[in-house]
Order: C-alpha cells, then sequence, then structure tokens
C-alpha cells in the first residue's frame, strides 16, 4: 500500500517526486553491482554482482555476517561507492554521488556539536535555500515528532545516545528525502534503548512513506522492522536469499513472542549462523 503522512507536518515539509509514486513503483534499482577494494595482497571484492529492487515506501533490510559488504553495498546506493561493475539507479538515474533525494544515518551520530538540536535539524534546509519562516516550521515540526521540545536548545553533548540518534535521524528527515539509508544506526544503544528507538523510527517511516534501506545484523531488529529482509552471504557479498515478512502492521515488541516471528527468526539465524562460519574461516586462513 501507499504510506501516506499521518499528520499535518509529515505532509507539508515540501514535495518530492516520489510523493507521486505508486507503492509498486521501483525507487531503487540494483544491478549486478560488483564493488572491489584494493589492499596490499591485491584486489578484494567486497561486493559480487548483487542485483536487487526496493519499491516506494518499501521497507527493506541487508542482514548478513560482519565483513559481508552490507554498509559497502549501502555507500553505494548513497553514492559514496562506486560501482566496480553494475549500477545503481534511484528513480531511473544512475547514482553518481550523493543527492538530497538520498538520507543517510550512521551508527554514531554525526551532529554538529557547536549547534543545538534546533540548528542540526535546520541545517539542511538552511542549505536548500528555504526561508526562515520554512526552515523554522520544519525544524520545530520534527522537534516535536521526536519528543525532544524541551531539548531544542540543547548541544548533543548533553544528550543520551538514544537523544541523539533521534536528531540525527530527524537531520536526514529534515530534506524530505524520498530515501533514508540506515547503517547499523542503533547498534550502539542498550537493548531497552534500542526497542523505543525501533518503535519511533515504525511511526516516522508511517508518517512520511520513506523508502527505508537498513543494514543491521541484527536478526529480530530486520524481521520486526522490515516488508522484505535480503540475507547476504560472507564474503564477498552476495544475496542468499530474500524474505518476504508477512507480519501484520503496525507492530509493536509483542510481536517478538508471536509463532510467526519465531519461524522467520528461525529461518533467518540457520542462514546467518552457516554464513558466520564461513566468514570466521575465512578471517583464520588469512
Amino acid at each position: 500500500m501507499t504510506l501516506q503522512p499521518k499528520n499535518e507536518f509529515a505532509g507539508s515539509l515540501g514535495g518530492t517526486p516520489t510523493e507521486q509514486l505508486s507503492a509498486k513503483a521501483v525507487e531503487i534499482d540494483v544491478s549486478d553491482v560488483s564493488i572491489v577494494f584494493n589492499s596490499r595482497k591485491g584486489s578484494v571484492v567486497a561486493v559480487d554482482r548483487v542485483s536487487f529492487q526496493v519499491r516506494h515506501g518499501e521497507f527493506v533490510c541487508l542482514l548478513g555476517p560482519s565483513g559481508c559488504g552490507k554498509s559497502t553495498l549501502l555507500n553505494a546506493i548513497a553514492g559514496f561507492e562506486r560501482p566496480y561493475d553494475g549500477e545503481v539507479r534511484v528513480l531511473g538515474k544512475a547514482v553518481t554521488a550523493p543527492g538530497p533525494d538520498r538520507g543517510m544515518v550512521f551508527q554514531q551520530p554525526l551532529l554538529f556539536p557547536w549547534k543545538s538540536v534546533r540548528s542540526n535539524i535546520a541545517h539542511g534546509p538552511v542549505m536548500l535555500g528555504k526561508s526562515r519562516a520554512e526552515v523554522a516550521k520544519i525544524a520545530d515540526g520534527l522537534i516535536d515528532m521526536i519528543g525532544l521540545t524541551r531539548f531544542a536548545d540543547a548541544y548533543p553533548h548533553t544528550l543520551s545516545g538514544g537523544m541523539q540518534q533521534r536528531v540525527s535521524i530527524a537531520r536526514a528527515l529534515a530534506n524530505r528525502p524520498g530515501i533514508l539509508l540506515m547503517d547499523e544506526p542503533f547498534g550502539a544503544l542498550d537493548a531497552q534503548t534500542r526497542i523505543i528507538m525501533q518503535e519511533n523510527l515504525l511511526r516516522l517511516w508511517s508518517e512520511f512513506g520513506t523508502t527505508i534501506v537498513f543494514v543491521t545484523h541484527d536478526i529480530e531488529e530486520a524481521i520486526y522492522l522490515a516488508d522484505r529482509v535480503l540475507v547476504m552471504s560472507a564474503s564477498p557479498g552476495q544475496i542468499l536469499r530474500t524474505i518476504d515478512v508477512g507480519l501484520p502492521r503496525p507492530r509493536s515488541p509483542g510481536l517478538l513472542l508471536e509463532p510467526e516471528f519465531t519461524l522467520l527468526k528461525g529461518e533467518c539465524f540457520a542462514l546467518i549462523k552457516q554464513q558466520s562460519q564461513l566468514a570466521f574461516e575465512q578471517m583464520g586462513a588469512r
């Protein structure tokens, strides 16, 4: 289904071409992509002939063992890495560099330490030349949505890790990107904060209708969040299996106890265990 904003603010950040897309429209097309790095021991294939598509409004997780190329593949979609072979296309156009149509959230919050919460979130709209009134509406609306109104004038060093990551997500959403790319954004958080952040992310995704590609090595997180889980092999990274997650939405943490969730978790666990063992053996052989 096409996800629509649930409040006035989410629908008022400014139009993007993706808003006219149907839920079936392909937004990201990764076609036969290989990524190679040079090392002292020669060329290393990080990603090997990977192909998949992500449709408008989908939430897709890349799941795999450490070193399988998940983040490298995400960086190629973001425009930070150039494929050695193959092509990444967004809305039909080849990706050659980063762009405002793709927001990025990293594992560690990347905030300007000298800027307040409000100024960090407002940075993108300011750089895009929006008026002072537009910038204020965007920043204040997002601050309210992430529940940090009391901390709008606080600086990053005074915030907890979870609060900083909320600001990072809001800053990525401030430019109203059609695509949000997330590289293990909750990996450094404690278990309780992680659950809260997952719930917050699902709420924001529902309200904004943003297409999300989310990298994680956590099986439960992938199943809980995603419409589809792309399980990657040990290096060189390939798509080993695509698992459709047909669990109902909206989702809550109680879903983790349901039999359907347990079955999907078992399927993913068997694949990841096998690939993690391969990755471990590869490291020992080096």
